[in-house]
């Protein structure tokens, strides 16, 4: 399997170039040549099929030969080594586990196997690799937990000063070894933008291997649509044959994976994308006009992206046609005051501790059943563990929420983090000194 750049489909790469280069130097993003279609018998069959399987079949259908078959095997069983389940709250919704893993975050899919794949491809001797990530919250964790220790590897963070959770800022900046975090005195997209300007400043691409290891990196996008078809598996085993997945969406790569699913065979009736006060794509589904704008701090900081990265992706997936992309996604936006009322609204029904994140999406599908009247089988994404966002719940709900060994074990721990502006020139001149 080869792959484009969305700016330019003559452009032809391997997945290895795709996944270190991240980016293509025409700014675009790399997409599969083909997307690729799973045999009915295994869409058919699928309940019978654990994770690890579910996420060997589709890794292999849209790599091809790229990777052989037991070492394909080897880096999905490592990389996926944790369950995402689908816990019931009632006949037919469900909230799926996405925070299993190690950094307590949905994104451990993603780095995880991305560093894996980077660790098989790398070789002894060759120039160390420079990880470039922003994060406006849980993929910095996931990055870091995904890269630590592993050889000739470098990982620098950046995250917005102030914009991140405390058990989020402890992830990104007490593991050291190959780790640095910069905290920039800006937003995720000052962020973001910096790392995108990196890749396209020739001096560092001369005196350094960069590669980014966020959702523009195409080997994070892969590894998150195997828990959209693991999902799908979990309620076939209940009996359902139709689903309506609600994701929270920031930068649009979670579902963008969902919707790359989707294109490859899974049969989803319905995506629903929730977003916060950063309504780039619900402004765009109603108007037809994509404009972007400046991210505004949430208490879904995970989700506080103005100039989503992965539209350009999923606007590929559909070729451009918005009638049709309409037909498959709805979006819906909602505020804090909301927020804070779907932590409460789920806890009272289900008695059950939602994130911030996992909220927002829970009340998208209560507000799609209200649109609709539609009662299908109702999937929402639940990203993050609730313990990242101690200051967003009440006290009664607050001692609720068990911490995990791994959360405990950070506390007491020392913060490492160099702090830059957002110019461009004092993260390069960063880049070449340190």
């Amino acid at each position: 399997m080869q792959f484009y750049s969305t700016n330019n489909k003559d452009l032809r790469v391997s997945f290895k170039e795709a996944v270190f280069n991240s980016m293509p130097l025409d700014k675009g993003l790399y997409m599969p040549e083909v997307i690729p279609q799973l045999p009915a018998s295994f869409i058919d069959n699928i309940e019978k099929y654990s994770l690890t399987e579910i996420a060997y079949e589709v890794a292999s259908a849209l790599l091809k030969d790229e990777i052989p078959a037991d070492d394909l095997k080897a880096l999905v069983e490592e990389a996926a080594n944790f369950d995402a389940p689908a816990v019931p709250l009632d006949d037919n919704t469900f909230v799926l586990e996405l925070f299993h893993g190690p950094s307590l975050a949905f994104k451990d899919f993603g780095a995880r196997f991305m560093s894996r794949v980077m660790g098989y491809y790398l070789k002894d001797g060759e120039q160390l690799l420079d990880v470039l990530v922003a994060t406006s919250g849980d993929t910095g964790g996931a990055v870091a937990l995904g890269f630590l220790g592993v050889p000739n590897t470098r990982v620098t963070i950046l995250y917005p000063k102030g914009k991140v959770s405390p058990i989020q800022e402890q992830q990104l900046t007490t593991l050291g070894q190959n780790i640095r975090a910069i905290e920039v005195d800006g937003t995720f997209d000052d962020c973001q933008a910096l790392v995108k300007q990196a890749f396209a400043d020739e001096e560092l691409n001369q005196k350094f291997r960069l590669t980014s290891a966020n959702s523009i990196n195409i080997s994070r996008l892969i590894p998150q649509t195997f828990y959209y078809f693991n999902a799908y598996a979990q309620l076939k085993r209940k009996g359902f044959k139709e689903v309506v997945f609600s994701v929270p969406s920031g930068n649009f790569g979670n579902i963008g994976a969902g919707l790359l699913a989707y294109k490859m065979g899974l049969p989803v009736k319905q995506f629903i994308a929730a977003t916060n006060a950063n309504d780039t794509v619900p402004r765009f589904l109603e108007t037809g006009v994509y404009e972007t704008k400046p991210s505004v701090q949430t208490y879904s900081n995970a989700m506080d992206v103005g100039a989503p990265s992965n539209w350009v992706r999923i606007m590929d997936l559909f070729k451009q046609d918005t009638k049709v992309l309409k037909e498959v996604v709805t979006a819906y936006r909602f505020t804090d005051e909301e927020t804070l009322e779907g932590i409460k609204d789920i806890a009272e029904k289900y008695d059950y501790i939602a994130c911030p994140h996992t909220a927002i999406a829970y009340l998208a599908v209560e507000k799609f059943r209200q649109q609709t009247e539609d009662e299908s089988a109702a999937v929402f994404l639940s990203t993050a563990h609730a313990c990242k966002f101690p200051d967003i719940f009440p006290p009664l709900l607050a001692s609720k929420i068990e911490i995990p060994l791994s959360v405990e074990e950070l506390s007491g721990r020392t913060k490492q983090a160099d702090e830059l502006k957002t110019d461009f020139a004092g993260f390069k001149s960063y880049l070449l000194h340190h």
